[in-house]
Parts: C-alpha cells; sequence; structure tokens
C-alpha cells in the first residue's frame, strides 16, 4: 500500500522525480501534454501509476493521478477529479483513458 495519502504529497514526490507537466485534454478533445503542441493517441501513452484518493468527510474530494509516459520517454501526470464531478465532461476521456495501456512500475510506489 502506497504511504503517500494526499494529492499533493504524492505531486510534490513526483515533482522531486522530475514529473512535473500535466497531460490534459482540450476542449477540442485532443489530449496533450503541457506546453506541447503534439496529440496524443492512447497507444501513444503507457499509465505507470494510478493514485486514487477520496475525500474522508466529502465526496467532491475524490481524485486520481496517473503517472503517464509517452513513446519517446516523457513523463507526466492525468489528474482528474472523479464522481460527479468530473473535470472532463462526456466520455470522451473516460474512453481514452480506458484505451492507454497499464504498465504498473514499482518506481511510483512512494
Amino acid at each position: 500500500m502506497d504511504k503517500m495519502t494526499t494529492l499533493s504529497e504524492v505531486m510534490r514526490k513526483l515533482s522531486e522525480r522530475g514529473i512535473k507537466r500535466e497531460f490534459r485534454m482540450n476542449e477540442k478533445e485532443e489530449m496533450k501534454l503541457e506546453n506541447s503542441e503534439k496529440n496524443y493517441h492512447p497507444s501513444e501513452l503507457i499509465i505507470l501509476k494510478t493514485y486514487r484518493f477520496e475525500g474522508d468527510s466529502n465526496p467532491d474530494d475524490n481524485a486520481v493521478l496517473y503517472v503517464v509516459k509517452d513513446t519517446l520517454g516523457n513523463r507526466g501526470m492525468i489528474i482528474d477529479s472523479y464522481g460527479a464531478d468530473s473535470n472532463y465532461s462526456g466520455e470522451k476521456f473516460d474512453s481514452f483513458l480506458r484505451n492507454i495501456p497499464v504498465e504498473e512500475n514499482d518506481e511510483y510506489n512512494f
């Protein structure tokens, strides 16, 4: 079980390892790495680790962070609130995530 219990703790630890940029889906439903113009397809990414966070007293505090690597070795994260208040509306984001291959990596077991 991971020892890091908050989103901010995990983000700090990832930042110490050089993972500071986010992959984000824009309004055109294109997945991009922060400060990049490349559009990614799920097959060009690999999920290395998934962290889920659940608020003790408020279901609005639910979030998930994915550590992701692209085919060139660039690493970043995808962050999403989940449940009723997802960061992304519609099915496109969920479908995109489900199609990214997962290769869990022990390097990110903090």
